[in-house]
């Protein structure tokens, strides 16, 4: 009997095996147009500066989010990627690098609708350079992620919304593939083919049509002798369903604070 058992399951388990493994990736580029005016306008809708600051308030001028960064002489930041309706803002974690004991703001959304607020450091990882912010404030212009489940190969059309140089480059393109997200998944790095510059990390990566892969990190350049050549950028893309365990958890600790 105990022989007929391991026959039957010698037979049975390969094809249990093949059943639940899942289906091979399509590595192919999206059939979709390179990002034009209606991403960057989206983008542009959605622009946030983070600064950091030892003043208790920032002055209320006009100018661009961009020149707002600036006005105070002792401010420290970069870019933040609004991702929900209720003021929840990822960016890169060493744009947060000067922020112990310092008061921390977000500047959102473009001309009239531009919002300034003091953020809360919600959740921060070094190793993974991701950071998440919580302001008081609706952001009604906030990403849409794209799909958990999508393969973005190489090749797949980007552009990027730092407020350095993101809305002044052109389209560029992932220089590594992004795989589908596991139950398992972690924060994961990805390439660009895009130079950053100081200030834009923290802000949005996006496909053609507007849609979040990830928030700007890094940037590496070759040096040979002495002069710089540069290699890529980099970005990172959390678990998607960890950090909306982390704001759901937020908002239900917030819920009864005045």
């Amino acid at each position: 009997m105990h022989r007929l058992f391991l026959r039957l399951m010698a037979m049975v388990l390969p094809v249990t095996i093949l059943a639940c493994a899942p289906p091979a990736p399509t590595r192919s580029i999206p059939r979709s147009a390179v990002p034009g005016q209606a991403a960057r306008q989206m983008a542009l809708q959605r622009v946030t500066a983070v600064v950091i600051s030892d003043r208790a308030s920032l002055p209320n001028r006009n100018g661009s989010v961009l020149d707002m960064a600036h006005v105070a002489e002792d401010a420290d930041g970069g870019s933040a990627t609004p991702i929900t309706p209720d003021g929840y803002f990822l960016t890169a974690d060493h744009v947060l690098a000067q922020s112990a004991g310092r008061h921390v703001f977000v500047l959102y959304g473009a001309g009239s609708h531009r919002r300034t607020a003091k953020a809360r450091i919600v959740w921060r990882t070094l190793k993974g350079d991701l950071a998440l912010l919580h302001a008081p404030i609706s952001t009604p212009a906030h990403y849409a992620w794209t799909p958990a489940s999508e393969w973005l190969p190489a090749g797949t059309p980007v552009i990027h919304g730092g407020v350095s140089t993101g809305f002044r480059t052109q389209p560029g393109k992932l220089t590594s593939d992004l795989s589908p997200q596991g139950p398992f998944t972690g924060i994961r790095a990805f390439k660009i083919d895009m130079p950053l510059q100081p200030g834009d990390s923290g802000g949005p990566v996006l496909d053609a049509t507007g849609r979040l892969i990830g928030v700007n990190s890094a940037v590496e350049f070759l040096v040979p002798m002495e002069t710089a050549f540069f290699i890529d950028s980099e970005g990172n893309r959390p678990n998607l369903g960890k950090i909306q365990a982390i704001i759901d958890r937020d908002r239900a600790g917030s819920a009864g604070q005045p």
